[in-house]
């Protein structure tokens, strides 16, 4: 006998819950998509706290700032008012300067939809990349390693 599939939220270790509410709604009685990236949004939020630096302290005297430079949503099915859903966030690859993380939101275990964010670290005034503050680097390794915070 196959030993069954582990769930698709077990790749998560961020899993943030999160209630719709109504004025996230449509016409169409499902979640405007545009909401999405707000509850990624959250998701990175609390994904910063949960590794024990939240921002903007996380990056605090690092000489930059980290800015969103890529978006990416797919649409598996929709969320509609009062559902209970679970933002997931996890660190797909750092780089030098720049951050992927790995997103989704599930309601139980149906995922309703998947997506990636990528962060870079750069010089607020120039724009130009500097390197990932090394303390954050480490935060982030220690939290997907199953320890840290």
């Amino acid at each position: 006998m196959k030993p069954p599939e582990p769930s698709p939220l077990a790749a998560f270790r961020l899993r943030h819950p999160l209630r719709v509410r109504w004025a996230e709604v449509d016409p169409q009685n499902i979640v405007f998509n545009g909401h999405y990236l707000t509850y990624f949004d959250i998701g990175i939020t609390e994904y910063w706290r949960a590794i024990g630096l939240p921002y903007p302290e996380a990056i605090a005297g690092s000489g930059g700032d980290l800015f969103a430079v890529r978006s990416l949503l797919n649409y598996h099915a929709p969320a509609g008012y009062d559902d209970v859903l679970e933002v997931c966030v996890r660190a797909a690859k750092l780089g030098n300067s720049s951050m992927s993380f790995e997103m989704a939101v599930f309601r139980g275990e149906e995922r309703l939809v998947s997506g990636e964010m990528v962060y870079v670290h750069a010089d607020p005034e120039s724009r130009t990349s500097r390197p990932l503050p090394e303390k954050l680097r480490a935060a982030i390794e220690a939290w997907e390693a199953g320890s840290g915070a």
